[in-house]
C-alpha cells in the first residue's frame, strides 16, 4: 500500500510539475490601461473570448460582444460587468455564418461606435454544415465572416490611431492547405462532412487566418494599424460544441487534466492585444505570448494573396 501511495503522489507532483511548467503557459504582462478605447470581441460569451473580453473591461474599455446567440451574450455582458465594475460593454448580433449579418454589425457599430482601437477576431468552432450562403461552416465562419469584418471596419481601425488586429488562429493550421479548386467546385476546402473532412476543414481554416493576418500586414503597412495571428494554446472550453457526443466524451478527461482554462487561453491573444513594442512583428504569429514560426504554406506570400482576391470576390467586395 505504502508503494503504491508513492507512486501515486510522485504521479500526482510529476503532473504537478508539467502543467505548471509546460501546460499553463505564458501569461501577459502588459499594464496597458485602455480608457477611452474601445475593442470589438467575436465569440465573446464564452471560453477564451469572454475571458478575454473581462480583461479589456477590467483595463477600462469599452468592450462589445459580438456574438450570435443573444441569451448567452447578454449573460456575459452581466458577469463581465459585474466582476470589471465597468458599465461600457454591451452585446452586438452578429451571425459569422452569413455574410449579410456582417454587413448588418458593421453598419450598425459604424453609425453607433465613433472609434475602435482593437478588433479581435476569435470566434472559431469545427463541425459539420453549411453557413448561410452556402459554404463550408469552418471556412464560411473562422475565415470569411471574419475576412468580411475586419474590411468592413477597416477605416474606423485607422481612424482611430494606433490600433491592432488580433486573429486567433491554431497551431493545427500546420496540418493545414488551400485548394483553390476544391473551393470553387465545393464552396468548402473539403470534398465531406464526415468527422475526418471537418478536422481537415477546421486545420485549412487556421491556415486561412495566418495567410489572412499575413497579406493584411502588407497592406496596412504605414497606416498605423498593426496584426497578429496566434496559437491560444489547447483550451478547455465549449469550443467542440459541434463535434459528435462520442468524441466530445472522448475528449473529456484529457480536456480536465491537460487543457488550459479560458483565462489561461485568452493570454496570447492579450499579449498580441496590449504588448507594447508589437508593431515591428505586424503580420507575424504568436504562441504562449512569444514570436513562433508558421508552417511553410504560412510564409507563402502568393498564396496569401490569392487567398485574399478570392476572399474578396467570394464576400463580394472585388
Amino acid at each position: 500500500m505504502s508503494a503504491l501511495l508513492t507512486i501515486l503522489a510522485g504521479a500526482l507532483a510529476a503532473y504537478v510539475l508539467i502543467y505548471y511548467t509546460v501546460i499553463s503557459g505564458s501569461r501577459c504582462r502588459s499594464k496597458a490601461t485602455l480608457k477611452g478605447k474601445t475593442a470589438v470581441v467575436t465569440g465573446s460569451n464564452t471560453g477564451i473570448g469572454k475571458a478575454a473580453a473581462l480583461d479589456l473591461a477590467k483595463r477600462g474599455a469599452r468592450v462589445i460582444l459580438a456574438c450570435r446567440n443573444q441569451e448567452k451574450a447578454e449573460a456575459a455582458v452581466y458577469d463581465i460587468r459585474r466582476e470589471s465594475g465597468n458599465t461600457a460593454v454591451l452585446f452586438m448580433h452578429l451571425d459569422l455564418a452569413s455574410l449579410q449579418s456582417v454587413r448588418t454589425f458593421a453598419e450598425t457599430f459604424l453609425k453607433t461606435e465613433p472609434r475602435l482601437d482593437l478588433l479581435i477576431n476569435n470566434a472559431g468552432l469545427i463541425g459539420p454544415g453549411r453557413t448561410e450562403d452556402g459554404f463550408g461552416m469552418a471556412f464560411g465562419v473562422n475565415h470569411l465572416g471574419h475576412f468580411l469584418l475586419t474590411l468592413l471596419l477597416l477605416d474606423r481601425l485607422k481612424a482611430s490611431g494606433q490600433s491592432r488586429i488580433v486573429n486567433v488562429s491554431a497551431l493545427l493550421h500546420r496540418l493545414g492547405s488551400v485548394d483553390f479548386s476544391t473551393l470553387n467546385t465545393h464552396k468548402d476546402l473539403v470534398t465531406g462532412q464526415s468527422s475526418w473532412h471537418c478536422f481537415k476543414a477546421y486545420c485549412h481554416s487556421k491556415l486561412c487566418n495566418v495567410l489572412f493576418t499575413r497579406e493584411l500586414a502588407n497592406r496596412l503597412e504605414g497606416t498605423g494599424v498593426t496584426c497578429y495571428s496566434l496559437h491560444p494554446g489547447v483550451i478547455d472550453t465549449d469550443f467542440g460544441r459541434n463535434m459528435s457526443r462520442w468524441l466530445r466524451l472522448l475528449m473529456l478527461p484529457f480536456s480536465k487534466l491537460f487543457f488550459l482554462d479560458a483565462e489561461g487561453g485568452a493570454q496570447t491573444t492579450l499579449h498580441c492585444a496590449l504588448q507594447e513594442g508589437l508593431e515591428p512583428l505586424s503580420g507575424r504569429y504568436f504562441s504562449s505570448c512569444g514570436l513562433q514560426e508558421v508552417s511553410a504554406a504560412g510564409r507563402d506570400d502568393a498564396l496569401a494573396r490569392k487567398l485574399w482576391e478570392v476572399s474578396e470576390r467570394l464576400c463580394g467586395m472585388s
